[in-house]
């Protein structure tokens, strides 16, 4: 059996950070061979005080101009094609190191534009929203995915009704509904995430629209459960409504972490996100986390 220490990410230094309340890791490996394997990710996660929502793990970059790739983990060591909050934190940590006010990051959802707002605040360019029932991707084709009936609804989701479909990087389920809090999301979540309807999952929302620019939502995210925040969700959110004329293109959303402001720019269909972030400390993973991933 390899010994715990000798996992090359023994010892590695790491920062852990929030997004409005959306728990991060963020782990730098530029400049070096390591790669962490899904074992590794969901080691980290038992780590005292590192249990995470997404742990952005940055690589050298690829595509010209941008400054990282990100490989964004799931605590169960899935991966996700985008995490908004994430990416704010991101952006943080590697504007310390620059005087830029502004970066473009690589993501498997695409090329992920940053910009400085304030000490802690940043807005993330989330690209444009993927609506084609392929895109999302569903397993039934649909003509339009504004409002898509979900097949023998899982317990608890009969009252839900039919829900807006919207890739951002990652596939999402919006169901609008007159109180967040009167669903039980914990229990009809994980249901409607491994529902056949889903052949890669999905991330499930609840939004109440309290008025056209402002939104209340709650986020069921696959591979990871309930979580205080999720940008991507948000940004799936606002499009799901605007494309129903539920709300205007601009929003602000309160979720239990805190909130967000998001925009649909109708100049070439990008989606904004800006909120802040937080550090919550640095520190070194302890060697022993990494004894059951390398066993």
């Amino acid at each position: 059996m390899t010994s715990a220490a000798s996992n090359p990410l023994a010892s590695r230094p790491f920062l852990k950070m929030n997004g409005i309340g959306n728990s991060i890791v963020v782990l730098d490996l530029r400049g070096s061979p390591l790669r962490v394997s899904a074992a590794d990710a969901r080691a980290i996660g038992r780590g005292k005080g590192l249990a995470y929502d997404q742990m952005m793990v940055l690589y050298d970059p690829v595509a010209p101009g941008t400054v990282a790739r990100m490989k964004i983990f799931n605590i169960d060591g899935s991966l996700s094609g985008a995490c908004g909050n994430g990416t704010r934190c991101v952006a943080w940590a590697l504007m310390q190191q620059t005087a830029e006010k502004q970066i473009i990051l690589e993501s498997d959802g695409g090329l992920l534009e940053c910009t400085r707002e304030g000490a802690w605040r940043f807005t993330v360019d989330m690209g444009a929203p993927r609506l084609g029932w392929n895109d999302i991707p569903l397993r039934d084709a649909v003509a339009d995915t504004l409002l898509v009936g979900l097949p023998d609804p899982p317990p608890g989701a009969e009252h839900l009704g039919g829900f807006g479909a919207v890739n951002m990087g990652n596939p999402h389920a919006v169901f609008f509904v007159d109180d967040v809090e009167a669903h039980h999301l914990d229990r009809v979540g994980p249901l409607i995430e491994l529902h056949p309807m889903f052949p890669q999952r999905v991330n499930v929302s609840l939004a109440h629209v309290v008025a056209r620019d402002y939104i209340e939502l709650k986020v069921w995210e696959r591979g990871t459960g309930l979580t205080l925040a999720c940008g991507s969700a948000a940004c799936a959110t606002l499009v799901a409504a605007a494309r129903r004329n539920l709300s205007g293109r601009r929003a602000t959303f309160r979720l239990p972490g805190g909130e967000l402001v998001i925009e649909w720019r109708e100049s070439d269909g990008h989606v904004l996100m800006t909120g802040d972030v937080e550090l919550e400390f640095e520190g070194r993973f302890d060697p022993m986390l990494f004894a059951e991933a390398n066993a």
